[in-house]
């Protein structure tokens, strides 16, 4: 979204918060910055300047409101469409690479010098990538401060602070308030019971249509790995620091998240990769206009508005189910991956089983795990594949290019060049590399033509449902042809 200032106004003067992430309105004469939905009184014109950034707000000198919490909100849309190197570098920040790697490990992954993406992310973000960093980590804290009760030194370090101090003045600075009254402004609340345990709200911009992803994900689902019940979607994860559980439930305006963490530095990444499987970031507004806006489509965007794209929070793992599906029902597929994943040979110890939530789905061990590494999947025998012989092979090949690094599987990886080294794998054809890119890469713009599910609900919609009459009409949905996909597939 280009900053002009008349348009940012009318957002914050109307409280639309279909512009929540996509610009911050700082108020010189309070020294906050908001949303453009704070409920607060409209400021006045000549008090008023916008940021592309929290991170930019912060170093303005503002700090955030604390009514509409604007570190909370959803994160700007641009990242899912953008395949430059702006968009990949937010999305890789996002998921914890500066805290883990810095600075240089984040310059390395994207191919530049650190003063090139410096420069680069200044120019658009009004912030470099330590800024940015900076401000996830004080969000991450708060989140911690409010939600568990840890002594202050531990969540200083599991946010990724590298000192005590360093954490107290960030959080003075972008709160104006000390660390210990944050924890007093929360009241009474009780802390999620459980060690690692963290209770938070996810935003997004509305509407959300949630029976669709949960449906999505249900039919889906992998014994011992996800779960849906009772209108919540809950899952193991493997996280860069350990392992862990989550629990997503939709609700109005927000979807209510119950982590469990084996290590709380985590807590960054594990966000990210849920708020990367429901699509909370899209902006479903500019979708359902641009789909609806073509006769055959709008009756079924009016009838579900706020359709996303399940996607994924584990790019080897989206391959692995991707090879499988290839050809077969996602019934076939689903028993397929169950076999598999019930020779797994691996001994990860689940740090945060001892006091499992009533209710919460169990597997046979009595907890829910992530799904097998690369490394998993080459130790296991060929008895435990139970497919064919090449799709085994393929499996093998695609796993050997994860651990060597000859292909990246991350939210942050170029698009483009991913899937041409996907094509480059035995066994991987156009519609696995493609569907990979809508479902793991979060590519908006894929049209799966060649499905037959998706050619039937073409036809069930009376669109042209021939391969390339299909592909020649469908430009018209640019650049939303993964959700009109999804659509598609539920006109079926």
């Amino acid at each position: 979204m280009e900053m002009d200032f008349e348009r940012c106004y009318r957002a914050v003067d109307s409280r639309d918060q279909r512009f929540d992430g996509w610009f911050y309105t700082g108020v010189t004469s309070t020294g906050i910055y908001c949303r453009p939905s704070c409920p607060a009184i409209t400021p006045k014109r000549q008090n008023v300047r916008f940021f592309p950034s929290a991170a930019a707000a912060q170093g303005a000198g503002l700090r955030a409101c604390r009514r509409c919490r604007p570190d909370a909100a959803p994160g700007s849309p641009l990242w899912d469409v953008r395949a430059d190197v702006v968009g990949r570098a937010m999305r890789l920040i996002a998921d914890g690479v500066v805290d883990r790697d810095g600075v240089p490990g984040l310059a390395s992954r994207l191919g530049y010098t650190e003063r090139h993406l410096h420069r680069m992310l200044s120019a658009e973000m009004g912030a470099g990538p330590l800024a940015l960093a900076r401000a996830q980590r004080a969000q991450t804290a708060r989140i911690l401060i409010e939600t568990t009760d840890l002594a202050m030194a531990e969540i200083a370090f599991a946010a990724g602070f590298g000192s005590v101090r360093q954490f107290n003045d960030t959080l003075r600075e972008v709160y104006a308030s000390a660390p210990s009254d944050l924890r007093t402004a929360r009241g009474r609340q009780q802390a999620p019971a459980g060690a690692g345990t963290i209770a938070l709200r996810l935003a997004y911009r509305p509407p959300l249509h949630a029976r669709a992803l949960l449906d999505f994900l249900a039919v889906r689902a992998l014994p011992g790995v996800e779960a849906v019940r009772d209108g919540t979607y809950h899952r193991g994860l493997r996280l860069p620091h350990g392992t862990g559980r989550v629990a997503l439930t939709p609700a109005d305006g927000h979807v209510a998240a119950t982590l469990r963490l084996a290590d709380l530095r985590d807590l960054a990444p594990a966000v990210a990769r849920c708020r990367r499987l429901l699509d909370l970031d899209a902006d479903p507004a500019a979708i359902d206009a641009t789909l609806a806006a073509d006769p055959a489509l709008a009756p079924v965007v009016t009838a579900e508005p706020g359709i996303r794209v399940p996607r994924a929070v584990d790019g080897f793992e989206q391959a692995v189910r991707a090879i499988i599906g290839q050809q077969v029902s996602v019934t076939s597929a689903r028993t397929t991956l169950t076999r598999l994943l019930s020779h797994r040979v691996d001994h990860e110890v689940d740090e945060v089983d001892e006091d499992q939530s009533p209710g919460q789905p169990h597997d046979q061990r009595g907890e829910l795990r992530g799904f097998l590494s690369a490394e998993d999947l080459l130790a296991l025998p060929d008895s435990g594949f139970g497919m064919p012989v090449g799709r085994r092979e393929a499996l093998r090949g695609l796993a050997r290019a994860v651990v060597d690094g000859s292909v990246d599987l991350a939210a942050g990886v170029d698009r483009e060049e991913a899937v041409r080294r996907l094509l480059a794998l035995p066994g991987i054809g156009p519609w696995t590399a493609n569907y990979l890119a809508m479902r793991a890469f979060g590519d908006p713009d894929v049209l799966l033509s060649s499905d037959l599910a998706v050619r039937r609900g073409a036809a069930a919609l009376g669109l042209p449902d021939t391969q390339p009459t299909l592909d020649r009409y469908a430009e018209r949905w640019r650049p939303w042809r993964s959700y009109a996909t999804i659509r598609l597939w539920r006109a079926a």
